[in-house]
């Protein structure tokens, strides 16, 4: 999964310097790169040969700007292909900044909306769990996401229904669009808040992809929520930590760079 997670990175920093002047949202895609490596290098249960069968699992993205490693690792899964990759941020491409709902490509969810798809796959885990199906229910959520309200409704509502097939999965990078998220809105303590709402919480480093697949892995009696301690930018120097690339254009002379930072780990 390790090897996967640089594969990613490198996926991910091509298909943004291949946007131009358009900009990338590669914050918050480098962040989650180790997430979706663990997440596709074993976890999710799906069938490339029947893509929409009912006993898949799920997974909601549902802060949508981590699109550059969600699409990698749709690719590396082979959901997607190179044109589809190629076609990213291109005019009549389906893959654009915000994920769109597509089940032959293995996408679940039109992100976008921030707190929507959190609510969305509690549906979807609750329709599970009423049909008497075996699949679990992945949510991935931003921090600055669970600013919004819809979340903890959301949560409340796993919790209520007794929702041991839902996973929500916290990309816990510490920065969003207008600045820290300590400032922006103080979040606390966000474990202890999700387990005031009924959630088996569990708080790993997000970049230790064997950390993330054993807590992923882990069963409970109750909803899980896994907070991914992760850094913005991670794996490139210049961009760790910096708001400005939330969204931002990646030069050549950059791409460069961060190339060979990322190949000498």
């Amino acid at each position: 999964m390790k090897a996967l997670a640089k594969t990613l990175r490198l996926s991910a920093l091509q298909m943004a310097l291949n946007c131009g002047k358009n900009g990338s949202h590669l914050g918050a895609g480098l962040s989650s790169v180790e997430i979706f490596a663990a997440l596709y290098g074993g976890i999710l249960k799906y069938d490339l040969q029947n893509k929409e069968d009912e006993n898949r699992d799920r997974l909601v993205v549902s802060k949508g700007h981590c699109v550059l490693s969600y699409y990698s690792a749709l690719r590396q899964a082979g959901f997607l292909t190179d044109e589809d990759i190629a076609s990213f941020e291109t005019n009549g491409s389906h893959f654009h900044g915000h994920a769109m709902r597509n089940l032959e490509k293995g996408i679940e969810f039109s992100g976008g909306s921030l707190s929507m798809g959190m609510s969305f796959a509690v549906g979807q885990a609750l329709a599970c769990k009423k049909k008497g199906l075996t699949s679990r229910v992945f949510s991935i959520v931003g921090d600055g996401e669970c600013d919004e309200g819809l979340i903890w409704e959301a949560a409340m509502s796993a919790a209520n229904y007794g929702l041991n097939n839902f996973v929500l999965i916290v990309d816990r990078n510490k920065l969003q669009y207008d600045g820290p998220t300590a400032e922006v809105m103080n979040q606390i303590d966000l474990g202890d808040k999700f387990r005031a709402f009924g959630f088996d919480v569990r708080i790993v480093d997000g970049h230790d992809v064997d950390a993330l697949a054993t807590a992923l892995n882990a069963t409970s009696e109750k909803p899980v929520c896994v907070i991914a301690d992760t850094i913005k930018g991670k794996g490139v120097s210049f961009m760790e930590g910096v708001k400005t690339w939330h969204h931002s254009v990646l030069t050549q002379e950059q791409y460069d760079q961060a190339v060979k930072e990322v190949e000498n780990v």
